[in-house]
Order: structure tokens, then C-alpha cells, then sequence
């Protein structure tokens, strides 16, 4: 790898988070600089309406390794991350929401987990302390407990749990689709059936201490309806027929192939 590429590309879609970014942003590039980690973190403002954009240029003038990834209109949470994987240089490529709920020397410990791998790893955390209210972590069970039961050999019981690392091998096989909600199980399911091992640390996932959480009640109806439509229609079948499986060697001796954006 040249000495100029980076390490990791972490992709983070932002939409209408401009009270977010100034909190959760520059911690983050600055645990991955004392760890000694080049990273580039690709902000995708994702359709904002708000000064979103604004403040992420200013970031990024300011000398923070930052790409910024523009999408005009906001079609969801996945499709923002699709189209920014487009613009991932480095080997490793990872996912994270903007609200800053997982420490940022966590993820730091995550990637240092999964760097010196053969490249067939998904590495991802545990939400194992939430703040959450009763009434989330119930739905949050009772999600999971769906997820195990549909797929029991997935590796996680929190499969919505960001962020998520992996070999941009790996993603490029996993020919990822889901423009909203649906991407991190639509990801553990492809990887897990692509013989991908999963790692998974226990964090601490704070309360979102500035913003707005853009989950809402019919988000839980979107996963729980895909769930079941995912496991017995066609979809996961058709990918599995077409799939590339992953060569023998470490990930890091193929050749390297450029990532779509979402089509």
C-alpha cells in the first residue's frame, strides 16, 4: 500500500446533523491519529437540509482527513452509505453513524482486531451496556431474538450494532442493496452465507447527546417485514447463485477492484 492511501475508509452519513458533527467528528479522527492509524473518514451528507454540509467542508479545511461525499436527495440511511463507498480508497472500509453513542477508542480497538486478520472477518460491536428506555430495548430483544431465529448462525445478538469493519474484498462480493434500514442485516446475512467470521466486542453505547435519532416506529416495521421477506423470497437466493466466493489466501494478496456506488 502507498505510504498516502489510507488504512481504513469509515463511512459516516450525516443527515440534518449539524448540532452532531462538532461533538462526534473531530474526537474521532483524533483517536485514530494518537493510535497511529491513517484513516479517511467519508461524511456523506446525505440530502441535509440543515448546514450539515457547511460544517463538514469547514472540518475538513481545517485539515481533518475528510472526504466529503454529497448526495442531492435523501433516499434513506443505506442508500447514503452505498453511494459513499464509492469514494473508500483504503483496504479496510468501515460504517458508523453520526450520533457518537460508541466511543471512539472503541472503534480504534475494533479495527486493531481485524487488521492483521487474513481479511475473512466482519468486525462489529455489541451494544452490551445501552442506555436505552424500557421500551426500545424490549423492541430490541425481541428483534434480535427474530434475527437468531430466521438465521441462527449469524455470530451476533445485535446485528444492528455499528460500527461495522470489513475487507473491501469482502464488500465488494456482498453486492449490498438495501438503500434504507435494512443494510447492517442485510450485510451480516450476505457475510455470514459468504463464509465470513464474525467478531464481535462488547462497548458501552452512550445516549445521543446532541441531534435528533432519525429511527422511527415504522423503521421497526421496515426490519421486521424485511426479516421475513429477505428469509423466504428470492432476493438472498438469486445472490447466493451469483455470488464470487472468497479466495483461498489472505485477502490482502488479491487484486484490488474499484466499489460501485448503489445502482
Amino acid at each position: 500500500m502507498n505510504v498516502d492511501e489510507p488504512e481504513l475508509s469509515f463511512v459516516m452519513p450525516c443527515y440534518n446533523e449539524q448540532e452532531s458533527i462538532p461533538f462526534t467528528i473531530p474526537p474521532f479522527c483524533e483517536a485514530f491519529a494518537k493510535a497511529g492509524v491513517k484513516l479517511e473518514l467519508v461524511a456523506c451528507d446525505n440530502g441535509s437540509k440543515d448546514r450539515t454540509g457547511e460544517i463538514l467542508r469547514a472540518l475538513q479545511h481545517k485539515g481533518l482527513p475528510i472526504v466529503v461525499h454529497k448526495v442531492e436527495v435523501n433516499e434513506g440511511y443505506g442508500n447514503g452509505i452505498l453511494q459513499a463507498f464509492a469514494s473508500c480508497r483504503a483496504p479496510w472500509i468501515g460504517m458508523i453513524p453520526c450520533d457518537g453513542q460508541v466511543d471512539p477508542e472503541d472503534v480504534v480497538k475494533l479495527f486493531q482486531a481485524v487488521r492483521y486478520t487474513d481479511g475473512k472477518v466482519l468486525g462489529k460491536v455489541r451494544r452490551r451496556f445501552r442506555m436505552d428506555g424500557p421500551l426500545r430495548k424490549v423492541v430490541s430483544v425481541l428483534y434480535n431474538l427474530l434475527v437468531f431465529t430466521l438465521y441462527p448462525g449469524l455470530g451476533s445478538i445485535d446485528v444492528n450494532g455499528s460500527p461495522k469493519i470489513l475487507h473491501r474484498e469482502v464488500l465488494r462480493r456482498l453486492d449490498l442493496k438495501s438503500k434504507r434500514w435494512f443494510l447492517d442485516p442485510e450485510l451480516m446475512i450476505k457475510a455470514h452465507y459468504l463464509g465470513v467470521r464474525t467478531l464481535e466486542m462488547n462497548v458501552f453505547a452512550r445516549m445521543r447527546g446532541h441531534g435528533l435519532s432519525h429511527v422511527r416506529a415504522s423503521t421497526c416495521v421496515e426490519f421486521f417485514t424485511n426479516l421475513i421477506s429477505y428469509r423466504f423470497g428470492g432476493a438472498l437466493s438469486d445472490w447466493r447463485k451469483r455470488a464470487e466466493p472468497l479466495p483461498a489466501g489472505p485477502l490482502h494478496e488479491a487484486p484490488e477492484f474499484e466499489l460501485p456506488g448503489a445502482r
